[in-house]
């Protein structure tokens, strides 16, 4: 078999190189991605980047609401799609869809299940403070990232990267392990092996709600916090009730570590904080409708000093 026919389903950017790689090297039929969402304060319709580049790309499109949609299901059983490929987005899909091609559905999840299933493998991986990571390529079946392995590529999380930088390299690993799965597939040398339950951890969507940084947690947990909810959706913390969005920050070691969690216990030239358990310094910031700056300039347009309390 030289190229199989696919049908792609994914949204984010995290999915674009797959569906690219996809495009490259198979005959890509159609693509499927969420509906428009309001973004932003003007709360306009914004396409998901998937669109965008099926779009640019030329490539047939379907936005459906609802996947049990007959108009839906009969279009996509028209296409006659050998495999059905799915990359982060966004929605399980039923058994008449898992059903429908020959070959079944493929995920491109970015986690070595069966860590991590879930909506935020990558934030997980890093405020749980993970060193390794990668892409598993699964059969799908009904379950939440549940189905049998077929291929895993491993790699490690660098100690300050953060979740947005992750998501980049990982969207490219995944484009290649699947490269080379559809690749054993169309060989034949694809072989599922069942996912072990144990070390099975979830990775529920990651919210606002999570970002108001909790000052008793250990310097390290703080770090790994606001690393993982870099750039979405921004770990802040309180300075004289207005937030500070914190894009950037480091394991600090000193004095000042028996200060009252959350007390700025250095203000100049750099902002250091005590943790619940050790130091955080703080290196680039952002206060409320200003843009991202360095600890050193946002000292010196704000009067903060040692003993000022965060969070509040």
């Amino acid at each position: 078999m030289d190229r199989l026919k696919v049908v792609f389903f994914g949204t984010p950017d995290f999915a674009v190189p797959v569906a690219r790689m996809i495009r490259e090297t198979e005959e890509l039929l159609a693509v499927v991605t969420q509906p428009d969402k309001p973004k932003g304060r003007g709360r306009r319709l914004a396409p998901p980047p998937v669109k965008v580049w099926a779009t640019e790309a030329g490539v047939e499109l379907s936005q459906p609401e609802r996947l049990r949609d007959g108009g839906f299901l009969d279009w996509l059983r028209s296409k006659g799609a050998d495999l059905f490929c799915v990359a982060a987005y966004g929605k399980i899909l039923p058994k008449e869809i898992l059903d429908m091609p020959r070959f079944g559905c493929i995920n491109v999840h970015a986690s070595l299940l069966p860590r991590w299933r879930g909506a935020a493998p990558i934030n997980w991986a890093i405020i749980e403070g993970d060193k390794k990571t990668g892409i598993t390529i699964m059969q799908m079946d009904e379950g939440m990232d549940t189905g049998p392995i077929l291929l895993q590529r491993e790699t490690e999380i660098g100690p300050h990267e953060r979740a947005g930088e992750l998501e980049e390299r990982l969207s490219r690993l995944g484009a290649d392990a699947l490269r080379d799965a559809l690749t054993l597939l169309k060989r034949g040398e694809l072989k599922p092996i069942p996912q072990p339950q144990e070390g099975a951890t979830l990775a529920p969507t990651i919210t606002k709600e999570m970002a108001n940084i909790d000052w008793t947690q250990s310097a390290e947990r703080v770090v790994n916090l606001v690393r993982g909810l870099h750039p979405q959706p921004c770990a802040y913390t309180l300075v004289d009730g207005r937030r500070l969005k914190i894009h950037r920050a480091i394991v600090r070691t000193g004095s000042g570590a028996s200060a009252e969690p959350g007390t700025v216990v250095e203000a100049r030239g750099s902002l250091v904080v005590a943790a619940g358990d050790g130091l955080v310094e703080l290196l680039e910031v952002q206060p409320e409708g200003r843009r991202v700056m360095d600890a050193a300039a946002f000292l010196r347009g704000h009067r903060i000093g040692v003993g000022a309390r965060l969070g509040r």
